[in-house]
């Protein structure tokens, strides 16, 4: 699968001062005690926020792993993780779950952990709305009104909506709604609660997060429509990593208490459960059915 050049414009924009020869180079982890290089997609509204966010764990992990020496990088997208698997910028990432079946298809990547969230490893999509609009019955009362996706590479913000709107709700989201893509969700969230647009697409954990800190008041916007449970975000490794290191990543994972969350994990994320790929097949199976992927031979 070809990855769009703009994830790939988004992805090195993001990583900062990632050489050329980073570019080219085999993962770290194969080079013994070479720096470590994490990453981690646009989970807060700012690439700086989410590295401030995410840092406590990368640290710990780099420490379990031997080697506290490692960069964190902050992409702008989720399907940039793929460019950066494939090209062997990274030797962890944390990934939404569509992220990494994009990474997958692309690069062969392979999860070994899903995060829990309240002490769940699964979340929902949702879609929200500005609080005025009248909803009866979605999507219906909503057409020609204003609609954000996020952007192509994320789950619950435009891989299971894209989903629904073909295989469920027999609609092009192109036409039936005012249409835009590729924003974040915090964004999103954003926007709709400003009413710069009358709906967008978000998760709801990442608008608990968000209202939780103060970024959006509860009663800003509301939730119209609900997805079933999806997979939460992967840890996955490049390919050509070596099974013990999958392993031992996923051990130090796995292993930490809902205490020591508290202390490397933003609010409500309370550890992780072991994963492979079967874990993200639905996410796999909605990539397929929207064109974005090809069944695997």
């Amino acid at each position: 699968m070809t990855i769009p050049k703009s994830n790939r414009r988004g992805f090195i924009a993001a990583s900062g001062a990632l050489s050329v020869a980073s570019l080219l180079g085999s993962p770290a982890i194969a080079q013994g005690k070479k720096k470590l290089r994490f990453g981690v997609g646009p989970l807060m509204p700012t690439p700086d926020d989410t590295k401030k966010a995410y840092l406590p764990l990368f640290a710990h992990l780099a420490k379990e792993l031997g080697n506290p020496d490692f960069d964190l990088v902050a992409t702008t997208d989720w399907a940039g993780m793929a460019v950066a698997m494939g090209s062997g910028q990274l030797d962890v990432a944390w990934m939404g779950p569509w992220g990494y079946i994009i990474a997958n298809n692309a690069t062969g990547c392979q999860a070994v952990a899903t995060v829990k969230y309240d002490d769940k490893p699964t979340y929902l999509g949702i879609i929200v709305a500005r609080p005025d609009l009248q909803v009866t019955k979605f999507p219906d009362d909503t057409k020609g009104k204003s609609m954000s996706f996020a952007d192509v590479g994320s789950t619950s913000g435009w891989l299971i909506p894209t989903y629904y709107a073909k295989e469920v709700w027999k609609i092009d989201p192109r036409t039936f709604w005012k249409y835009s893509e590729g924003a974040t969700h915090p964004a999103n969230e954003m926007a709709v609660s400003s009413g710069q647009v009358d709906m967008a697409t978000d998760f709801d954990r990442q608008r608990n997060a968000m209202i939780a800190a103060g970024r959006i008041k509860e009663d800003s916007n509301k939730i119209i429509w609900t997805s079933d449970p999806l997979p939460n975000d992967a840890i996955a490794l490049p390919a050509n990593a070596p099974k013990e290191m999958g392993a031992q990543v996923q051990k130090i994972l796995t292993s930490i208490t809902a205490d020591q969350a508290r202390t490397l994990l933003p609010p409500r994320y309370t550890g992780f459960v072991p994963a492979t790929h079967k874990s993200y097949d639905m996410i796999e199976k909605a990539g397929i059915a929207v064109g974005k992927i090809k069944p695997k031979a």
